[in-house]
């Protein structure tokens, strides 16, 4: 059933009465999985499409991403400031849930999107539920370490409809007490740019950023907020391990949690280098071209599970943050010692690809597509915002 939500007709015309969305982004990470979704719906007509940007996006520190949103010429922008000086989750986390719900009492949304684990999805789920408001989450059922994998399955379960990546993930929703009737396969989004001969050029996206290397690797190296003690620490060993490794580097700020300011005082170390390049963020696109013709990612980001291995880059996969969530002959785990992390480098920098890259696990490369035909069905509207507990029959 194609829904039209036509209501009238005015002068031979019909009107169409068109959905409002809304798509929530608080990091330069989810956005990139956002960013397919969103433009394939504002090109429709039977949708009307808001952006609610928040978190990192409004922070200099990490380059004011929401600049990079405004660029890509998308509508209906709200910018929301929910930080601090002060780095704690639970206060952004409330802020967040303040501002959005003040939002959507003006928007009134028929729909909302988050995506992943972090707490302003957490926010726009919570805000979502409690006024009975449709909530979709994106990448649910993945396993994640740290804390976010504790927030990642709250979102799910204050969301109504999960847009999952895969049928692993599918499996542990249903294991969480989802119903499958609320479960939908829908690819990794970022696959949608990621196979897009869009992508800009390796060499346009050196001069766009001023990069004189001919080879290179990416390093991105995250809090884990629950092991924050050892955060001074195991960021000292990283650097380290860069810089003895004789590698040119692009590095890239951290995410903007508990310890990214023990990381960024290490990175000074960095800093005159003539073999590393810092940033506190790249465009998404242009992400993704460079670690296309990266030697190697090291660190502990998602994309050295997930994005990497698509490309047949070798990963080295640094401590606990990533622990569960991908297997590979490219990825090289190690721990957050220094010995560990050179280890891994050394084997990194002697991977053959051999094309057996994981594709196949995180859908096609038409997130978009499927995400748009559901939207013009039946299915995901007449989920109710009343969930049930769905329990696992054993016999």
């Amino acid at each position: 059933m194609l829904i039209l939500s036509a209501t009238s007709i005015l002068n031979g015309q019909m009107l169409i009465n068109r959905k409002k969305i809304v798509f929530l982004t608080g990091t330069r990470a989810d956005y990139g999985k956002l960013k397919s979704l969103i433009s394939i719906t504002q090109k429709s007509d039977f949708y009307e499409v808001h952006l609610f940007v928040t978190g990192m996006h409004m922070n200099s520190l990490y380059g004011a991403t929401i600049d990079e949103i405004r660029k890509s010429g998308f509508d209906n922008i709200y910018p929301f400031i929910n930080h601090d000086s002060i780095e704690n989750m639970d206060r952004t986390l409330a802020k967040t849930i303040d501002g959005f719900s003040h939002f959507i009492a003006e928007i009134k949304p028929d729909l909302i999107v988050v995506h992943g684990d972090r707490v302003e999805a957490m926010a726009g789920a919570i805000v979502g539920s409690l006024n009975n408001i449709l909530v979709a989450h994106i990448e649910g059922g993945e396993v994640s370490g740290t804390i976010d994998g504790l927030v990642r399955h709250a979102v799910s379960k204050m969301s109504h409809i999960h847009l999952v990546s895969n049928e692993d993930a599918r499996t542990r929703l249903i294991q969480l007490g989802e119903l499958s009737s609320s479960i939908f396969v829908l690819g990794s989004p970022d696959l949608d740019l990621m196979s897009s001969e869009r992508l800009p050029s390796i060499d346009d996206v050196k001069k766009y950023y001023d990069i004189e290397f001919n080879d290179f690797s990416i390093a991105m190296f995250h809090p884990v907020t629950t092991e924050y003690k050892n955060i001074q620490k195991n960021a000292e060993h990283f650097v380290d391990a860069l810089l003895e490794s004789d590698t040119n580097y692009i590095v890239i700020y951290p995410n903007n949690d508990l310890g990214s300011y023990e990381i960024l005082n290490e990175y000074k170390r960095l800093e005159g280098n003539k073999r590393v390049k810092i940033f506190p963020s790249l465009r998404f696109e242009y992400f993704l071209a460079l670690l296309k013709n990266a030697d190697y990612i090291v660190g502990n980001s998602s994309a050295g599970v997930r994005e990497a291995p698509y490309y047949d880059v070798p990963t080295v996969d640094i401590g606990s943050r990533q622990s569960n969530r991908a297997f590979g002959l490219s990825i090289f785990h190690t721990h957050d010692d220094y010995n560990s992390i050179i280890k891994g480098i050394s084997s990194a920098k002697v991977f053959e690809p051999n094309n057996t890259n994981p594709k196949s696990d995180f859908g096609q490369g038409n997130s978009d597509k499927i995400f748009l035909e559901l939207l013009r069905g039946d299915k995901i509207w007449s989920i109710e915002c009343q969930k049930q507990f769905q329990d696992i029959n054993y016999e």
